[in-house]
């Protein structure tokens, strides 16, 4: 028999401009994503680290995140 004795998954997110915004609403927009994604995670007890966070040259936002596998114990994941 085998258990889950820890899980995380590792992703990396793009948060994109909309094309059919102009440039100052759509990084606006961009910006309230990443805030709303954080607050979600907060709100439904996600644990995560984010190991980088990078705005890129056109104003869009790159995110690297570890974040707990479902209700998975994180064990030494996130230390």
């Amino acid at each position: 028999m085998k258990r889950v004795k820890a899980a995380c998954i590792c992703q990396t997110l793009h948060f994109m401009l909309k094309e059919d915004l102009d440039h100052t609403s759509a990084v606006k927009l961009v910006q309230e994503e990443v805030a709303a994604y954080k607050k979600k995670l907060d709100r439904n007890q996600t644990r995560y680290k984010i190991i980088e966070e990078t705005v890129q040259s056109d104003d869009s936002i790159i995110i690297k995140i570890i974040k707990q596998y479902n209700t998975s114990p994180v064990g030494s994941y996130l230390d």
